[in-house]
């Protein structure tokens, strides 16, 4: 998604420890995956991907304990990460409440920016914005979730927002309704989408989610697919009681995190989505 070996490490590594964020989890330690093809790239681009892989390791306070490598035609890189959780503290995609607020905290559209990086047609400012968004550890925003104490949570990666939320929303028995004006966006991200620079990914969240989510006449087909944009190393999805919601809002901006309010669970058909 990137050509510096060393942000593509870094990513990687980010998006394989959100899982445990998204769950109150505290990574604990890590294992490298590796495939590369040694005979096709030189070594010291997969040295580069490791210290890429291991920056963001530290970062999060956790080493990286050995790992698996096999040879292979496409370099491939992530972490098998160990977490611990208070097992009366374990934020899962069920739990939320009808009524209950739905809190995003990073923009989408790494998906068209990444593809469009691909293709070598992405605005710089664009790029930029995806790299910092994807380095970024779900880390802090996920303190501020567990300092609340939110009904249910999820990390958005390669089902999209609203596939994400479908699930989420299926587990809780409920529906829910998204302001699509609401969802923040990368810079560039809509121009790209305009300009069909949009992964294969994203395309089948689209399919899967023709008859789960109704769209209203108005929301512009850029910001459809963008809904349903793979996401890598996106941010967490958060469903919040209305009561407790100016508190979440308070400890993300606490920790310099974005807390966009961008719908709502709500009794109804389990799973639907309606996008207005």
């Amino acid at each position: 998604m990137v050509d510096d070996a060393f942000t593509f490490g870094a990513i990687a590594a980010a998006n394989a420890l959100s899982d445990v964020y998204a769950m109150g989890g505290s990574p604990l330690l890590a294992l490298n995956l590796v495939a590369f093809p040694s005979k096709e790239l030189p070594l010291r681009i997969l040295g580069e991907i490791l210290r890429g892989g291991a920056s963001k390791a530290q970062e999060a306070g956790i080493d990286i304990l050995g790992g698996h490598s096999i040879d292979d035609h496409e370099p491939k890189y992530g972490l098998a990460v160990i977490g611990t959780v208070d097992p009366n503290r374990v934020m899962r995609n069920r739990g939320g409440r009808p009524g209950d607020r739905l809190v995003l905290t990073k923009p989408i559209g790494t998906g068209v920016i990444t593809t469009a990086i691909k293709h070598a047609v992405s605005p710089e400012r664009a790029q930029q914005a995806a790299v910092e968004s994807m380095l970024r550890l779900n880390r802090d925003a996920a303190a501020a979730m567990l300092e609340v104490g939110t009904h249910a949570a999820t990390d958005i990666t390669g089902f999209g927002l609203l596939g994400h939320l479908h699930y989420l929303a299926l587990a809780c028995g409920l529906a829910a309704t998204v302001q699509a004006a609401a969802v923040p966006l990368l810079p560039g991200a809509v121009m790209l989408a305009e300009a069909g620079e949009v992964p294969s990914g994203t395309r089948s969240n689209e399919r899967f989610l023709l008859s789960r989510v109704d769209f209203a006449p108005g929301v512009d087909p850029a910001l459809r697919t963008l809904l349903c944009d793979a996401q890598t190393s996106g941010g967490l999805l958060l469903a919040v009681s209305e009561v407790e919601l100016p508190r979440l809002l308070a400890e993300l901006q606490l920790r310099h995190e974005i807390g966009s309010v961008i719908g709502s669970l709500e009794a109804g058909i389990a799973g639907k989505i309606k996008v207005r």
